[in-house]
């Protein structure tokens, strides 16, 4: 578990959070008040045959999102903050070096994990808005707040776990359960019903209008079939 008191982004140069970026951590000058996190599922609305209806089929979930508000400040009134007469600026630039700019190593921006008491959240910068807040005489900013968007980063493998997604490149043993057709388990599958006809064909399948529960039915790749 994090005990850390003070949010903490922590840079990374390898997608496995292993090797530490040579700059040092951004550490929010105060705690957000808030954070909101969101996820959004998308369906495919594909036509079921024999239906009148559009099937709501899960065709992918997106990472998870954070949005945080981060507040600097350089007036020296918070007093855990040192007043600097060039303001936010450096404070900008080292979490913009950290977490934004393209990193060479990589060719990427960097990862990040984010870190807040029980908080620990892999993930990307995906949006960044700078609100300058308070000038001083010479308009230099003193103040101001990071809007940002953090995007969840899943190493390909745990993500493909997470979604259980069927690839149409690999072989399928599906067992045919009370209601399955095979146009719908092809759909399933392949994303195209279309390929029942060769599922029947390849299966020996003479009535595939009805099909037996408890069969088993291999749907090949579809390169074997074309």
């Amino acid at each position: 578990m994090s005990t850390h008191l003070k949010m903490t982004i922590m840079g990374f140069d390898d997608p496995d959070f292993m090797k530490k970026a040579v700059l040092p951590p951004f550490i929010a000058h105060v705690n957000p008040e808030t954070y909101k996190q969101s996820v959004q599922i998308f369906f495919s609305e594909m036509q079921a045959q024999g239906t009148s209806a559009n099937d709501n089929k899960h065709s992918h979930t997106e990472p998870r999102k954070l949005n945080i508000e981060l507040l600097l400040d350089r007036t020296g009134a918070l007093g855990e903050q040192f007043y600097s007469p060039v303001g936010v600026f450096p404070d900008i630039e080292h979490f913009k070096n950290l977490a934004l700019n393209y990193e060479g190593n990589i060719h990427k921006p960097r990862y990040l994990i984010l870190l807040w008491g029980t908080l620990i959240f892999n993930c990307q910068l995906e949006k960044l808005d700078v609100e300058y807040k308070l000038f001083s005489p010479e308009g230099v900013p003193m103040r101001a707040v990071l809007k940002t968007t953090f995007r969840e980063y899943l190493e390909a493998e745990l993500r493909t776990l997470k979604e259980k997604k069927s690839s149409p490149d690999l072989t399928h043993v599906r067992t045919v359960k009370d209601g399955d057709t095979l146009p719908a388990m092809a759909y399933d599958i392949y994303g195209d019903p279309g390929y029942y006809l060769e599922v029947a064909r390849v299966n020996e399948i003479v009535d595939f209008r009805n099909l037996e529960p408890g069969r088993e039915i291999v749907f090949p790749p579809i390169d074997k079939m074309e």
